[in-house]
């Protein structure tokens, strides 16, 4: 059965106005939106956390025409379309497949955020918002569960059983938990000043560890990759439900 085809413009109009890109400010070269154009038609979707080559290839083998990711194709300001690049851009055009990127706004948006997401994933209620960045607040904070951090661990490894890490120094029943997916590890200064001592987070240094012990903190840091995968299979979800298509998640075995 043949699948309907919709827009690539109508889809991407729609995720821009879901995600309130306009509103956040992201890293220089992230460029949240469509990162590259297909012939104008959209008949499947995929979603990756990362643009990479070998997703775009799975992409390309699933024939989805549309790929939704976290991670964009672009980082920096210039870069050269040669070596696996020209592959991947070579692999989009052959296959007719666009790349559609949404980073900070993903990290940030209350309903389908990364951090909203993953409280919610982990049975945790979510009380507020933390750690500004661009103008948003991409953290969550969450009320800590009955049982203490030994019930969170307990929750968390079951969430995140390839990549849960622990670095325990902090109070054994806190009430409070904050939460910021990927890579955070500018935030751990900022909790004593929030009165917190436990974090839920993507990766982390070698400082922090130093740093968990000097402050007395709990750091819970469980993949860069395994904390944001809940926002684009969210995102994918809700576009593909909005216009009737089929929608896969391309997973990868990134342990970090």
């Amino acid at each position: 059965m043949k699948n309907r085809t919709v827009a690539l413009e109508e889809v991407t109009e729609f995720m821009d106005g879901y995600c309130a890109v306009s509103s956040v400010c992201d890293y220089p070269g992230s460029f949240n939106g469509l990162q590259f154009q297909n012939s104008g038609k959209v008949t499947k979707i995929a979603t990756a956390v990362d643009a990479g080559l070998s997703e775009i290839r799975m992409a390309a083998h699933i024939g989805a025409d549309l790929l939704i990711v976290h991670h964009g194709m672009f980082w920096e300001e210039t870069r050269p379309v040669v070596g696996h690049v020209y592959e991947a851009c070579k692999i989009l055009i052959d296959s007719d497949i666009a790349v559609y990127s949404m980073h900070l706004p993903l990290d940030a948006h209350d309903e389908i955020g990364n951090n909203t997401l993953m409280a919610k994933a982990l049975g945790l209620k979510a009380s507020g918002r933390c750690f500004e960045s661009g103008g948003v607040s991409v953290g969550v904070v969450a009320r800590a569960p009955a049982g203490g951090v030994d019930e969170l661990e307990n929750r968390l490894r079951k969430l995140f059983p390839k990549t849960f890490k622990r670095i325990r120094f902090g109070s054994k029943n806190p009430k409070r938990i904050a939460l910021c997916s990927g890579s955070c590890g500018d935030v751990v200064p900022v909790l004593p000043k929030l009165g917190i001592d436990t974090l839920v987070c993507g990766e982390l240094r070698q400082k922090h560890f130093r740093m968990a012990q000097e402050y007395g903190l709990n750091l819970y840091p469980c993949g860069h990759y395994a904390t944001e995968t809940f926002g684009v299979i969210a995102l994918g979800e809700i576009a593909a439900k909005k216009f009737a298509l089929p929608c896969d998640f391309i997973e990868m075995a990134n342990p970090l």
